[in-house]
Order: C-alpha cells, then structure tokens, then sequence
C-alpha cells in the first residue's frame, strides 16, 4: 500500500517540485569530459555515472550532462532509496545525455541499465544499442521511469521482471528494438515473465518493435497487475526499415498476457489506449486467463484484428470492455465478456466520416515541450459524431452529457446561446498561483472548474456557488497546484461551457 500511495503522490506532482526537495543536498555531476578523480562537484563532475551511484544516499541527486556516453558495461544500480527519500538520476536540465552501448557483444546480460534497487526516478535519457535489454528492472520496486527513449537496443527496450512491483513509467519511447537472429523477443515494454503486481505506464509510445509493442506473457509469475493509460502501441511486428522479420516476430500492440501452459493469469487494465497498424492484433488475449478491462480504446488498421479477446477466463476472472472504438477491422470479444457502448454494438455504425483525421503520421512525431504525446488529429472525433457523448461512464474525465468512444475525449467547446457568450477566457495564462476565469452568462447559478493532468487523472475542482448573470469573473487559486500544463473544464449549472489548455509556471 505504501509503494502504491507514494506512486499517486508523485505523479500527481510536477517533477520540477520534486527537485527542489534535494536542493538541500549536495547533488552530484557526471559529464562526457569529466574525471572520476574529481569530486563529483558542477565545476568537476566525474566521467561515469557508476562512480556517481557508488556515493549517491537516499534524498540526493545526480544529474548528468548532455552528449554521447559510449559504454561497454552495463550499470547496475542496487543502491535503494526510501519512500521518503528518493533518488535521482536525471539529466542536467535543458540537456538529453544518450547512453549508448553499441559497443556491448549481442545478448546474455548485456543490459544497458540493470536496476534492482528501490526508491529512483530515472529521468531524462535516450538508452540505445544495448546487447539485451535497454533497461531492466530486476526486482527492483516503487522506482519512476520518466522522459527516457529506449531504441535500438537487442531485445526488450524496457522490461520489468524477477518481482519488480509498483513501478511506474511515464511519458517514455521504445522503438527499433530488435534481437537477431530470429526476431522473437524484442518488445517495447515488458512486463512479464516473472513479474510483480503494480507496475503501471503513463503516456507511453511502442512502435517497429520486432516483437509487440507491450507483452505482458507469464513464465513463473501469476494472478499479477499491471495497467497501461493513455499508451500508444503502433506498426509493431516490423523491424525498423519496415520489412518483415518472420512469424516468430508476433506484432502484437498490447498482448495482455499468455503462458507457456495456457493457464496463468496477467489481470491487465487498458485505458485511453490506442494500437494501430501492428502487423497482427492490436489488443490481444493471447491466452491469457486473468481478468482484463478495457475503457475507451481505440483500435486501427491493425492486421488480423483491432481485438482479439475469446478464450475462457480463470474463474473468478472478468472481462470488463466499455467505451471502445474500432474502425475498419475485427473485435473478437467473447460472450462471457461485460459489453456497454462499444462501437461494434448496437446500434453504432463507424465510417471514416466519425474522425477528423485517418492520417496516423504526426503519431511519430516529437514529444511535446512538457514530455507528453505530441498533439495529433488521427482518430480523434468529428465534431457531428453520434460517437461523442455515447458512452458510460467509467471514472475517466469526460466533457459534455457522457463520454465519447474512443481514447480520445473530444474538447469542443459548448457554448448554448441561453446560457453563455462565446467569450470565456483565463487570465493569465501561464499563471503563478492565481488567476480569472472570465466569461458571460444570461442566468447565473454555480459554476465548477475541474483540473486535470494531460494523462486525464483528476486533480481538483474550484466552484463558485450563486454567480450572477452579466460579465462574470472567478478567481481560481492554484497555489497549491504544481508546475506542469492542465486542461481546465468548466461548466456551469452542469452545462459543458468550454475546455481550455492551461499552464501552471
């Protein structure tokens, strides 16, 4: 409960906050032209960031500066931090340090970061050319994956297994992972095999893995949990330059679980989730028997099916699928599954005429300026979809009267003639720690505006009870509120009125 607890609290704050709690502490260097002589200091950072954890405590902090680090071996971070102490390995702001081990032989345990200890935030890197994985947390728990790109390295860009429980990845790449010669293994992310309960993915991109873009197959581990919101899993199945690898390349977007006996049981929760163009499935059981539960995802042009979800569950185990959204393939559901509001029922009927987009490149594009997915168009809602305000409601965020299909909630903004002008604004915005909501309104009431992170998670609501109609101005205090970007939905009398992007400095 502790590990999942500090998991919420952290990722309900702005990591830039998070720093300034070490402030107090002597943080450590490591740069490209450094010296493992030197004191570790701004002015002598050392050369290897090995030399930095050996001298790290619980509450410190090693930033590393921005360049080519090319490495041989791997670094092994056993060191532990504490639930209120944690440590932090993160590039030197404004810089992207890549840690490459292109030089390391193919496979064995050549990892790139092999990380066993407790308590880290990991932020900030581009890890590539590694002989196995880029990344694995062996056992390791309670740890923060953030910002980091894991490409071109031998087998899984990420994965978590040996026990490793409650971790948490944010905002992270993996793409171009390959494991010659069969091409069998490499995934995105994985969390499998041996496994812990509680890891979870935030804002995450798989894409050209040669095996699938999340794997989630058992071996020694069972009746586990792991949870993927607002992930994009894409063209997985294809190595880099596009061709084939082979069947034993699967291609699978997120493969929910599996096991060598066909009897384990991976309970895996989807939300907001979106897979298109993997060369087989986009959500797929692999004969998974635990519970699974999907809430508005979306599934594209994936090539044998958008989901593929059949086989009889473990009992005691559901499948729970609401809100979800195909366009132009298969999803295979079986009849044990708990169904409601999903675009293959009754009495939707999906066109390419219900998107604003079907253009999926700007999905590959950059990462915004704060770390999250890059703005994009494809397969968000046309306004005049009977797709939008169809479904039900499933504790995610929604504007207007219910929640639209798919993983993306449409933000049009609502502004009935009776009850609002067309001019709603907050002033300033970026703000401080206070500002105005201004708008006006021929006939008053309450008026709530709720805060949400870019991932949808709730953050809190402001209302003003009693406003009167005319030229209405509500100060909003978020003083308590950290540094990040946060969409802000007002409504008034329960009326959606607008959704507005706003910035925390």
């Amino acid at each position: 409960m502790k590990g999942n607890l500090l998991k919420r609290m952290l990722l309900a704050a702005s990591f830039f906050m998070f720093f300034l709690l070490y402030l107090g502490a002597q943080p450590y260097y490591v740069a490209v032209n450094g010296n493992d002589d030197n004191d570790g200091s701004e002015g002598k950072p050392f050369q290897t960031i090995g030399k930095a954890i050996s001298l790290v405590q619980p509450g410190e902090t090693i930033y590393v500066r921005g360049g080519r680090y090319e490495l041989l071996s791997t670094i092994t971070i056993s060191e532990s931090g504490r639930a209120d102490a944690m440590i932090a390995l993160v590039a030197y702001p404004g810089e992207r340090p890549i840690l490459d081990f292109s030089g390391q032989v193919l496979g064995g345990s050549n990892r790139g970061i092999k990380l066993t200890g407790d308590f880290w935030l990991i932020r900030g890197f581009d890890i590539t050319g590694a002989g196995d994985n880029g990344m694995k947390i062996e056992g390791g728990s309670n740890n923060i994956i953030d910002n980091c790109a894991f490409y071109r390295n031998r087998d899984s860009g990420l994965q978590i297994d040996s026990g490793a429980s409650d971790n948490t990845i944010t905002n992270c790449d993996s793409y171009y992972n390959a494991d010659p010669p069969d091409y069998g293994d490499a995934d995105g992310f994985a969390a499998k095999l041996t496994v812990g309960s509680g890891n979870s993915f935030y804002g995450c991109r798989a894409w050209k893995n040669c095996d699938d873009g999340w794997d989630g197959y058992l071996r020694g581990a069972d009746d586990v949990n792991t949870m993927a919101e607002n992930c994009w899993a894409f063209e997985n199945g294809y190595l880099e330059d596009g061709t084939n690898p082979g069947t034993q390349a699967n291609g699978n977007g997120f493969k929910m679980g599996g096991s060598d006996d066909k009897t384990l049981r991976h309970n895996y929760t989807l939300k907001k989730c979106l897979a298109f163009k993997n060369k087989a499935k986009g959500f797929d059981q692999n004969n998974n028997k635990g519970s699974m539960i999907l809430y508005n995802c979306t599934g594209h042009n994936n090539l044998d099916a958008n989901y593929r979800i059949v086989q009889e569950l473990a009992p005691g185990k559901v499948l729970i699928v609401k809100n979800c959204l195909e366009l132009g393939g298969l999803a295979e559901i079986g009849s044990f599954a708990e169904q409601e509001k999903n675009s293959w029922l009754s009495p939707f009927e999906v066109t390419a005429t219900d998107f604003v987009s079907l253009n999926d490149s700007a999905a590959y594009g950059p990462r915004q300026e704060d770390g999250s997915l890059p703005d994009i168009t494809y397969m968000h809602l046309a306004q005049g979809s009977d797709l939008i305000n169809a479904g039900v409601d499933v504790g995610l965020p929604y504007s207007g009267s219910a929640p639209d299909l798919g993983c993306f909630e449409s933000v049009y903004t609502v502004n009935p003639s009776s009850i609002l002008s067309k001019n709603v604004s907050i002033y300033p915005n970026p703000l401080h720690s206070q500002g105005l909501v201004q708008f006006n309104t021929v006939t008053g009431g309450r008026c709530e505006i709720v805060l949400y992170e870019m991932t949808g998670r709730f953050v809190k609501t402001l209302a003003e009870e009693n406003i009167k109609a005319g030229n209405c101005r509500i100060i909003i205090d978020l003083s308590d509120v950290n540094t990040g970007i946060y969409i802000c939905n007002i409504t008034l009398n329960s009326n959606p009125l607008v959704i507005i992007k706003l910035m925390k400095e």
